[in-house]
């Protein structure tokens, strides 16, 4: 399989090819921080490979405190794919294909580290764009 992505201001593509093994919403601190939301969504692969297709120059990545590694796009700041476990484990940001998956998340991951207004949200109110 293969999947097209990119960052958001398109600076930077890359093209993932093989499958992906495991989808996981990950809710630790540190996910949370440096994606401000709820949770990350990240798509691992021990076998696909990653191709920058453009922008390679473009990409930032930061390790905290070996072990939490984010690459991001250095124009938009956009979530983008590295490669962690030492060249072993292909991570990439769900949001951050341009094409669909045929995966589905496998599990919400830290739980303990849940934010407290993370609860329930299917109960809250949907719209289909900026509410007026």
């Amino acid at each position: 399989m293969k999947y097209n992505g990119s960052c958001l201001c398109k600076a930077v593509t890359f093209e993932v090819d093989g499958d992906f093994e495991n989808f996981y919403l990950c809710h630790c601190e540190r996910c949370r921080k440096d994606t401000g939301s709820a949770h990350a969504a990240n798509l691992f692969s021990s076998s696909a490979k990653l191709t920058w297709l453009s922008g390679e120059d473009r990409v930032k990545t930061f390790d905290y405190k070996s072990g939490h590694i984010k690459s991001f796009c250095a124009e938009c700041g956009s979530a983008l794919p590295n490669i962690q476990m030492g060249g072993s484990l292909l991570m990439v940001p769900a949001g951050s294909l341009d094409v669909d998956v045929n995966i589905r998340p496998q599990g919400h991951i830290f739980c303990a580290n849940r934010a407290n207004w993370d609860n329930e949200l299917e109960k809250v109110q949907r719209f289909e764009k900026l509410p007026e």
